[in-house]
């Protein structure tokens, strides 16, 4: 075999790994798909994985055809009076200034339009407000500029920040952490979400630590806020709730899907808000099991204190 017939074989045997690679979806640490993120130049809702999503993609697409059905309403009847009353079909106009027939209905119709929105709507919302019994309940609490999470059912707590956030930076464990900018991508910021399980087109998306909850299993979130307001918000989820100082909220979610889902503070929070990501993993049961055994060890030495366990209870 000659150099040139060995340098062709090896580039094409390259390029047909790569090309398979682009064609699986994408996978994060864990072996689970990424489902749940923005994608560059696409537009509409990301995949709905939650009766809550699928409800509020459903209501979104309804209001848009009666918006649209408005819309085309207007046009014909602008058309309609571009023709009628134009100078050459029209040369005496009409001195009438009020029609009570015309002026009733452009105030009925819309609030039977409104009411019929309405129907739909209050139902969507109030299955947000209405929280149910949790199988998980984690506290969540919004900070400048990451999150706490806290699981009371298991007495244990972890930070999340981003990836490539000063905080994930530490070169005593990891010395390439020596050459990477926070907050820019580069080489070396690329080589570092893939040491920690993603892709370099997850940066700005993925966190050192990430929320772990079972499938078709009803997670409650307690949502409060450690210094200024923050939202927390997973679009794939349909679920949204402000974190305010001094006060809690809840929200909840059953995802039916496993894999990993991005959200991001959603309530303008400082000079760091747009390096506030957020990281679910959806997991089976089994997963989730060995996961909280697994970080109760981890995090055994955050464990909330023997008297505010007491006071919880």
């Amino acid at each position: 075999m000659n150099r040139l017939t060995f340098v062709m074989r090896k580039f094409f045997t390259h390029f047909c790994m790569l090309l398979a690679i682009g064609t699986v979806p994408a996978y994060s640490q864990d072996n689970l798909e990424i489902i749940g993120k923005p994608i560059e130049g696409e537009m509409g809702f990301q995949p709905a994985a939650t009766d809550l999503s699928k409800g509020l993609q459903a209501l979104d697409f309804g209001v848009h055809i009666v918006s649209a059905l408005i819309v085309l309403f207007v046009v014909c009847l602008l058309l309609y009076a571009v023709v009628k009353f134009n100078r050459s079909s029209n040369q005496k106009p009409a001195t009438f200034t009020h029609n009570t027939r015309i002026e009733v209905a452009w105030t009925v119709v819309p609030i039977f339009i409104l009411l019929g929105i309405a129907v739909f709507s209050l139902p969507e919302l109030f299955r947000q407000q209405e929280i149910p019994e949790g199988d998980v309940n984690i506290k969540v609490t919004g900070y400048q500029w990451y999150w706490g999470y806290e699981y009371s059912d298991h007495g244990f707590s972890f930070d999340s920040n981003m990836i490539g956030a000063p905080a994930t930076l530490d070169e005593d464990t990891r010395p390439a952490d020596a050459n990477v900018r926070p907050y820019v991508l580069d080489e070396h910021m690329a080589a570092k979400m893939v040491d920690s399980g993603y892709s370099k087109n997850e940066f700005l998306l993925a966190t050192d630590t990430a929320v772990v909850v079972p499938v078709n299993k009803t997670v409650v979130m307690t949502i409060t806020g450690g210094d200024v307001i923050h939202s927390w918000t997973i679009p794939a989820f349909g679920v949204k709730q402000d974190g305010v100082p001094g006060r809690i909220a809840q929200l909840w979610f059953k995802a039916e899907q496993e894999g990993v889902y991005f959200g991001q503070c959603s309530e303008l929070c400082g000079k760091d808000h747009a390096y506030m990501p957020i990281t679910v993993k959806v997991v089976s049961e089994k997963a989730y099991k060995d996961w909280l055994n697994q970080a109760s060890l981890d995090y055994a030495d955050l464990r909330l204190p023997a008297a505010f366990e007491m006071a919880e209870n």
